[in-house]
């Protein structure tokens, strides 16, 4: 199934003004200045059309990346250009090659604090959230909405020192995922376990040591799992006013990456009340 001639634009050099959005811009600046955002890889541009709540501004791909996509580019509205160019092209418009030939940009829909998704998620039961105080790291916050959409939770909330999850890298590393499972980033960890406390939720705080063995834990009708940043991890004043929790782990080895602790203990969670249904 090809897409009607009139979706696809040739474009046959890197200054072309029409994909200027595309050329050399840091994805900081293309959210301060239009609230937009690129999304890359068709796993990714996936997500984006068929699953996520951003609007499509337009696509952007190689030549022989074309034909391959014909399905997902025929679920577009005819009025969204999709620029076609060599793969040379692209490369001098991405600034290096860009070997999975797959570009778009899409529009931020408006911005969800972290009490309405709480607000929203709390009138299922059970529920889960996963809460993500001051990760940096785009990699691992991507990483972080694979485990959750994988493994049942309901969304995830970021502090407003966690990294934005609309980052290209996270995006492409959360498989698409951060583009379909509901998230909000607003505020301080102490607002959102406020935040969670007033709407019923238990909060589970990991930590490395110190904490009640996952293993032995029974997981209560509303929860939110809450992870810091790799090195530091979750302040002080937070584990106070959370339950601490602690995943066993082989003696020599005093960490796991926080991606990784987040899907353990989601997998307990969802492996706990599957027993229990």
């Amino acid at each position: 199934m090809t897409p009607a001639p009139r979706l696809i634009i040739p474009v046959s050099s890197a200054d072309d003004p029409r994909i200027a959005s595309y050329l050399a811009v840091k994805e900081r600046d293309l959210v301060r200045r239009d609230r937009l955002f690129i999304v890359e890889g068709k796993v990714t541009l996936s997500h984006l059309v068929e699953a996520s709540r951003f609007a499509v501004e337009s696509v952007f791909v190689t030549e022989s990346r074309l034909e391959p996509l014909a399905q997902i580019l025929a679920m577009l509205d005819p009025a969204i250009p999709v620029y076609v160019a060599p793969q040379e092209v692209m490369d001098r418009v991405a600034g290096f090659h860009l070997h999975r030939g797959v570009l778009a940009l899409a529009r931020r829909s408006a911005d969800q604090n972290c009490e309405a998704l709480i607000a929203k998620v709390s009138e299922r039961s059970p529920a889960t959230l996963l809460a993500l105080v001051d990760l940096s790291n785009h990699d691992n916050v991507g990483a972080c909405f694979r485990n959750a959409a994988a493994l049942g939770a309901d969304g995830v909330l970021l502090d407003a020192g966690s990294c934005d999850p609309l980052y290209r890298k996270s995006i492409r590393v959360s498989v698409g995922t951060a583009l379909s499972l509901p998230y909000a980033r607003s505020g301080t960890g102490e607002e959102i376990i406020g935040a969670l406390q007033r709407h019923g939720f238990a909060v589970w705080a990991l930590a490395p040591a110190g904490g009640e063995p996952l293993p032995d834990l029974v997981p209560p009708a509303r929860l939110a799992l809450m992870l810091g940043a790799e090195g530091p991890g979750l302040p002080a004043p937070l584990m106070a006013q959370a339950r601490r929790v602690s995943i066993p782990m082989a003696a020599g080895v005093d960490s796991l990456n926080v991606a990784t602790a987040g899907a353990i203990a989601l997998a307990h969670v969802l492996a706990s009340r599957s027993r229990r249904a």
